[in-house]
């Protein structure tokens, strides 16, 4: 049966670039290793989908709702449904000095913020630095190989999922959920209370149970300190002299 708009399902893909079979982003760690994009300090896990919620392209949202549980399929979508065409207005000449002088070397490649924006250096000659403000993958045919894993049913799944996506360096297991019909409070574990910005991560979770669970009024968030049980393994004997 197709899902709806709203279902919370958690999704593997592995995503190319259609023109030169270049792979740019993956859910599976073996597959990050092995294409060379593996970046430390990401954790690689199925992706949670809220269909209709603009969590991952238009297209591709509306590609999955055709899909079941536990199917592969290969997706493509192009260009002016993914990132856009390429506007080539939006390549722009800068003198190198601009740059230098700010202690900033560009290498053809690098990614460089001008004036709160984002470019692509793509060539350096003269003294000059050429500038692609187009997203990196503009104009660019994007092709997705996506399996559905799960498709969450219960309140505390789309709860904790909810919980992973903000906190996902901590196992969402360890975070203790109180449901009641209009309130719900997150027993927070320790390892979790140090995480930078915890504060405003905190507030982002309210917000999105807010959103996807209107009638739960209150949300409270409780720190819970576990005491360390000593050892019971009894000290060496200090010899005598």
């Amino acid at each position: 049966m197709p899902f709806e708009k709203g279902d919370f399902l958690l999704i593997d893909y592995v995503a190319k670039v259609a023109e030169t079979g270049e792979i740019f982003d993956t859910t599976i760690e073996e597959v990050s290793k092995k294409e060379g994009i593996y970046q430390e300090g990401v954790i690689y896990e199925p992706k949670l989908v809220i269909l209709g919620e603009g969590l991952v392209l238009k297209a591709l949202d509306e590609e999955i709702q055709k899909l079941e549980v536990g199917q592969t399929a290969t997706i493509t979508i192009p260009p002016e449904k993914a990132f856009g065409n390429r506007d080539p207005e939006k390549v722009k000449m800068y003198p190198l000095r601009r740059f230098t002088a700010q202690g900033v070397l560009p290498k053809v490649g690098m990614r460089i913020e001008v004036n709160g924006k984002m470019a692509t250096v793509r060539a350096i000659s003269g003294g000059r630095v050429q500038l692609d403000f187009n997203p990196p993958l503009a104009g660019k045919t994007l092709i997705y190989e996506v399996t559905v894993r799960k498709k969450l049913e219960s309140i505390e799944e789309k709860i904790r999922a909810l919980i992973h996506r903000r906190i996902p360096q901590v196992d969402a297991g360890k975070f203790g959920l109180e449901i009641s019909e209009d309130n719900i409070t997150i027993n927070v574990p320790e390892e979790a209370f140090y995480i930078e910005g915890i504060q405003v991560i905190k507030r982002g979770i309210f917000l999105d149970i807010q959103k996807f669970f209107p009638e739960k009024k209150t949300v409270r968030f409780t720190e819970v300190f576990t005491r360390k049980e000593p050892s019971s393994e009894a000290p060496s004997p200090i010899a005598a002299p």
